[in-house]
């Protein structure tokens, strides 16, 4: 049989081309197969994967010798029989054929569909032809699977808060203590949503110094008890130049979350995380980080029914970044580079594990803006001429000069 006479071979899934599935769900479509005369068939199997590949190449020595790290985790199989392989040949008429599938994907946790620089999350089906005689024909088809993560649950609500500061300082000559303070009113946030980000910045050098803000994206793989990263900004905020001994506030600074994926927590080799990152820039010396963490989510913030909206409405009062105006392209970020500190490049360039952040989770649970309350006194009792209390007739009345 030569390859001619087949003239359409493809593979449908049912539903609009960027449909996403999550876990549960059922997968179907159709393989279209036409062929031009009539056609002997071995067998047509189809096949439904999830894997999560994490790969990279490290060079070792002046030898050029590499060393491979791959490691790999298949999430779901599932294999359905179109035309089942019995021993003897199905012959199929000339003309349209097609062959419904569907399959389940795995009630367990599924995670998102993720391409990186040193690994994969993927979900396809494939389609594999088998005749005699004949190569095999093969057609594959990706789709995505989004995991779902519901910020609405008291974690991802949780205010997050921090505070920190440094010395700057050159070689023989003091500039002087800076201090930053931030607070963002939860921890979870979807793509396209805005993060009022409040914050103090006390600047008791002699330098003007220049706060800004960063969303940033760490990508882990982790392959052979090695660690991979790559970092890189996706948001940026630029506030106003500080005076030195003068100190500003922001009263929620508007910094808007670009569509990027969510977060991925719960893949044992590739996790991808989010923080903000608020920085002093000040000039002769390294920078003054203080860093945030941020969930990514896929299920909203429910306009009723949580803390964060009474939070939201009790900061209603005076906020500029409600009449801030955000472009419609914003400038493009800046490289990660330049919003690390000295001191974590060196780790990182080293190997150095960056020691682990201090607990500040008790810190700033109180809002930033003061407020004072109204307290009434209870208003005296009604004057009457008749004693409430009165004596009784048979006690004798007391001589109060005695």
């Amino acid at each position: 049989m030569s390859l001619s006479s087949i003239k359409t071979f493809t593979l449908v899934l049912d539903g609009p081309a960027d449909a996403a599935f999550t876990v549960g769900e059922v997968a179907s479509g159709q393989v279209i197969l036409e062929v031009s005369r009539d056609t002997r068939v071995q067998s047509m199997k189809v096949q439904g994967r999830g894997v999560a590949t994490a790969h990279w190449l490290e060079n070792r020595g002046m030898n050029s010798v590499y060393n491979d790290y791959t490691s790999k985790i298949t999430y779901f199989r599932k294999r359905l029989n179109l035309i089942r392989d019995n021993g003897e040949l199905t012959v199929l008429p000339a003309g349209r054929h097609e062959f419904p599938f569907s399959f389940q994907l795995p009630e367990e946790t599924l995670v998102t569909s993720f391409e990186g620089k040193h690994g994969s999350i993927r979900y396809w089906v494939k389609v594999k032809l088998h005749r005699p005689w004949c190569p095999v024909r093969k057609i594959k088809k990706e789709f995505t699977v989004i995991e779902p993560i519901d910020i609405n649950t008291p974690s991802l609500l949780a205010p997050q808060a921090g505070t920190k500061d440094k010395l700057a300082r050159t070689w023989y000559r003091n500039f002087g203590q800076v201090s930053v303070t931030a607070k963002i009113d939860r921890k979870g946030y979807t793509p396209g949503e805005v993060i009022p980000v409040f914050a103090e910045f006390d600047n008791a050098t002699s330098r003007s110094i220049v706060p800004k803000a960063f969303i940033i994206q760490t990508q882990t793989f982790i392959a052979r008890g090695t660690m991979k990263q790559k970092r890189s900004v996706v948001a940026t905020l630029c506030g106003d130049m500080v005076s030195a001994r003068t100190r500003e506030t922001w009263h929620g600074r508007a910094i808007k979350i670009p569509p990027v994926g969510p977060s991925i927590q719960q893949c044992r080799i590739i996790k991808v995380e989010y923080m903000l990152k608020v920085c002093v820039d000040v000039p002769g010396t390294s920078k003054l980080c203080l860093e945030l963490p941020l969930v990514i989510g896929t299920i909203p913030l429910h306009p009723f029914g949580s803390r964060t909206s009474s939070i939201s409405s009790h900061y209603s009062v005076n906020l500029e970044w409600l009449r801030m105006a955000i472009p419609e392209q914003p400038e493009p970020p800046p490289e990660y580079s330049s919003v690390v500190t000295e001191e974590e490049a060196e780790q990182r360039n080293d190997g150095v594990a960056p020691p682990p952040a201090e607990d500040l989770s008790g810190i700033m649970e109180r809002p930033l803006m003061a407020f004072l309350q109204e307290f009434r006194f209870r208003p005296p009792p009604v004057y009457s001429e008749i004693d409430p209390n009165p004596q009784p007739p048979h006690m004798r009345p007391r001589c109060m000069t005695c």
